[in-house]
């Protein structure tokens, strides 16, 4: 099967830290992969790399069959509206309303008009709990509701590929569950890529097929996520269960 992210051999640096070293990473079209790992580790640096946010210093990157190493940024819109992204930081336009940072997207796309935006707007701020706000301006949200805005604004246009850096950060448990529910429904109906990266393993075992361990700059594991717990790796079994011991430690107090 094709896969819809392919890494090869990819270092990205910053100053003199090493983020990535070598990292190799394929996502099947269809699957759901996701991406665990001390804080700093290089996760959320792999969404960018893979949208073409940012370049790597050496490798290969090829998303949904293109490569993206090189490209300008006039030459990377198409594929980046075949691409739904949450960021960690929201990445919301504070001067548009919460009606308007959800339509963007299908703006961006084109091919609807207005009367069908607004109604697929409406559905996804309904599907998030944010049925009412549609008016309100971001900066008066709180940050659950922002997050909860991104995933509407990732998840409206049905993308081929999407791409959810901490998805339910600051979110309680009850409204993390919804949200998975959510994700998973609409990666059902749709058959889309998913590369979810996550601090809360427990919700995002339940919700992907895989989970791949970044640790150092290299994958050091990857395997079911149903099993993740009983990995062979004691790292990647410390880092599951939060037991801070050796090295695991030392990348804590790093951070």
């Amino acid at each position: 099967m094709q896969a819809a992210i392919r890494l090869r051999d990819v270092h990205k640096h910053y100053g003199r830290r090493d983020v990535l070293a070598g990292v190799s990473l394929d996502v099947p079209r269809g699957g759901r992969l996701g991406l665990i790992g001390p804080a700093a580790s290089g996760k959320s640096v792999i969404c960018k790399l893979v949208c073409g946010l940012e370049q790597p210093d050496r490798g290969e990157i090829e998303t949904l069959g293109e490569s993206v190493v090189g490209k300008r940024e006039v030459q990377l819109g198409a594929l980046r509206r075949r691409i739904g992204m949450l960021f960690q930081n929201y990445a919301l336009f504070d001067f548009l309303s919460v009606e308007e940072n959800v339509a963007f997207p299908l703006v961006q796309r084109g091919g609807m008009t207005p009367e069908a935006i607004a109604e697929r707007v409406a559905t996804r701020l309904r599907a998030v709990g944010l049925a009412g706000s549609e008016h309100k301006l971001t900066g008066e949200l709180s940050g659950g509701m922002r997050k909860r805005v991104g995933i509407a604004r990732a998840t409206v246009a049905d993308a081929e590929l999407v791409i959810y850096d901490e998805p339910t950060a600051g979110l309680d448990p009850v409204t993390t569950q919804k949200i998975y529910d959510l994700l998973a429904a609409d990666q059902q109906r749709t058959g889309a890529t998913v590369l979810a990266v996550s601090s809360d393993v427990v919700a995002l075992a339940k919700f992907v097929d895989e989970i791949a361990f970044l640790y150092h700059g290299h994958i050091l594991y990857r395997g079911p996520a149903a099993t993740i717990g009983d990995a062979p790796d004691p790292l990647v079994r410390q880092f599951v269960r939060g037991e801070l011991e050796g090295p695991l430690r030392m990348e804590e107090q790093r951070a």
